[in-house]
């Protein structure tokens, strides 16, 4: 009896070290373990940002809960073969296997998420298309200039990433890394997403997050600059109305601009071509329904999903190192350049025009939309509750983005 009670307590002990050996927590304890500790506390303080400090909480919340859960041992959620890392030769066996590990289930689902994230990008435009009024920039094409200023932050990050892969060859920052993390200065996560894939997918993970991480960031970073740079007597210029832009006006716009600007640079079509469709779904006044899709319930369901794999990029092992800290250095560096050149280039218009351009609309240059208009709209309202720059802001906002865009398409026409 003494035996049987001993083998059943000794079995039951096996049992019970099997279950704390193999469970997540005895995985911390693994090499390399405190990594999976630092980015769960990373992610930690960036849901307490989204949730408890509101700070762009539809991406932030998303991204932060894909980077739990990448990151708790043994989860298996990035489970299963990226398809970029598949070989250009690939036959019919290798893709067997891929969709075999669908199939089967053995692909972790924010894996599947991830490998979709080259469609994402363009889905995400045609729902900022559709939820964009380009009347302001329509009504105002000297805001383009605006546009076109905030834009320097990208050129600024793309020769300081070469200037730090030429300082520290162990980066591995060459052209086309350099221009992808040149981008995260226009604050545009979609655009971010689309070119690093094409030109650098190894660095995704960190470019992503920092795009993004920025684009949530914008009501913290964008103040202190726009107040250090302007006199409060220029927060407080009051803009003249914008004209009434007609309908027509409106339905022309995207189709022009998509057949100019995609004539010029083709690279520009995924984006550029869906931020016009989706907002000549707006404007046509006959597809309310498609426009009211892709504005709402589509972006919704993209955001999550793009919002999840984002986060999900940033595991341990290929997140912590020194290319990582270096993109995120350059990152908020060249968006603060950015809301800088767009802030001066704001004051020169206001000199020029004889005091009839608040400066501060330069900031909303960046393609952060309409966070970026918002908080114009805000640090003014700051020195002026009654002064109202939301839509004069948006001009510069929506030129912006296609600024971005453009950028991205001259990288990928020649680099890729």
């Amino acid at each position: 009896m003494n035996l049987v009670a001993f083998n059943f307590w000794s079995d039951l002990g096996d049992v019970l070290l099997r279950f704390i050996t193999e469970s997540g927590f005895a995985a911390f304890f693994a090499e390399g373990g405190w990594k999976n500790l630092i980015m769960i506390g990373v992610a930690c303080v960036c849901l307490y940002l989204a949730i408890a400090k509101k700070y762009e909480p539809l991406l932030l919340v998303p991204i932060s809960f894909g980077m739990l859960l990448s990151n708790l041992p043994l989860a298996g959620m990035m489970n299963g073969v990226h398809l970029a890392e598949l070989p250009e030769n690939a036959g019919v066996p290798e893709l067997y296997s891929v969709v075999s590990e669908y199939v089967n289930g053995e692909t972790g689902i924010l894996r599947t998420f991830y490998n979709l994230k080259g469609l994402f990008p363009s889905l995400i435009f045609m729902g900022v298309g559709a939820m964009t009024d380009f009347g302001p920039l329509i009504a105002n094409p000297k805001s383009i200039l605006l546009g076109a200023a905030a834009q320097i932050g990208i050129f600024v990050a793309f020769l300081g990433a070469l200037a730090l892969g030429w300082i520290f060859p162990g980066l591995g920052f060459d052209l086309k890394v350099a221009a992808s993390i040149g981008i995260i200065g226009g604050a545009d996560g979609p655009t971010a997403i689309l070119t690093t894939s094409r030109l650098a997918p190894a660095y995704l993970a960190p470019i992503a997050v920092a795009a993004y991480s920025y684009m949530a960031l914008v009501p913290v970073i964008q103040p202190p600059i726009m107040k250090a740079l302007t006199t409060k007597e220029e927060r407080r210029i009051r803009m003249d109305n914008l004209r009434p832009v007609t309908q027509k006006e409106k339905i022309l716009f995207p189709i022009v601009v998509a057949i100019v600007v995609i004539l010029i640079l083709p690279d520009t079509a995924p984006l550029i071509g869906m931020l016009m469709f989706g907002n000549l779904l707006k404007e046509c006044l006959v597809t309310r329904q498609l426009a009211e899709t892709a504005s709402n319930a589509l972006m919704y369901i993209i955001t999550i999903m793009l919002g999840m794999a984002v986060g999900a990029s940033a595991e341990a092992q290929t997140f912590l190192n020194a290319s990582t800290l270096g993109i995120l250095a350059l990152g908020v560096t060249a968006f603060a350049i950015s809301t800088a050149a767009g802030v001066i280039f704001g004051k020169i218009m206001c000199k020029v025009t004889g005091g009839k351009v608040n400066p501060l609309i330069g900031a909303a240059g960046v393609s952060a939309v309409p966070m970026a208009a918002r908080v114009a709209q805000k640090v003014g309202a700051e020195d002026d509750p009654t002064n109202f720059l939301l839509m004069h802001a948006m001009g510069p906002n929506v030129a912006g983005v296609i600024g971005s865009a453009v950028a991205a398409g001259v990288f990928l026409k020649f680099l890729q």
